[in-house]
């Protein structure tokens, strides 16, 4: 029994400096682990931001459009000069958002069109392109496709008519 028992304690011996050996291996090998993750995880973190930005940023611009658009409409088509058309009026309502919208990333439109009973319709669409934290890029982000976005709004007047009795 006295060789089995050194035995034994010989091969727990061997076991406990075999589990020691693996213990010291296997902290090595994860000391970069982090490294490795952030590495990995950086390219979709980044994904992510620039998405995140440009949702923040359109959804801003589509705010200040929306009430900008229909103050300049009121303002300029609500009360046209004499022989103003309203193609005229839009072009005014158009240079008015393109000085409050002056930035590389938005492009403003406005169309005017006749609906019954003398009322005009103005619509001012604003197509916002997605930029790289506030400058231009080619709308590619990791393969991620960021394509412009169109926002419109819409306002109908009965435009003051100047001697005319309703």
């Amino acid at each position: 029994m006295g060789i089995m028992k050194q035995q034994q304690s010989w091969g727990a011996k061997r076991v406990r400096q075999a589990g020691l050996r693996c213990c010291i291996f296997s902290k090595r090998s994860t000391q970069g682990q982090m490294t490795v993750e952030l590495a990995v995880s950086i390219p979709a973190i980044i994904a992510v931001a620039v998405l995140v930005f440009n949702a923040m940023l359109f959804l801003e611009n589509c705010a200040a459009f929306d009430r900008i658009a229909k103050d300049a409409v009121r303002v300029y088509a609500a009360a046209p000069a004499h022989g103003q058309s309203p193609a005229d009026s839009a072009a005014l309502i158009q240079g008015a958002l393109e000085e409050s919208f002056s930035a590389d990333y938005c492009n403003v439109s406005v169309q005017s069109a006749s609906v019954s009973w003398g009322f005009t319709q103005y619509t001012a669409t604003l197509r916002f392109t997605p930029t790289l934290f506030g400058r231009a890029f080619s709308g590619v982000v990791f393969s991620t496709v960021l394509g412009p976005i169109e926002h419109r709004t819409q306002l109908t007047v009965d435009p003051y008519k100047p001697g005319v009795v309703l």
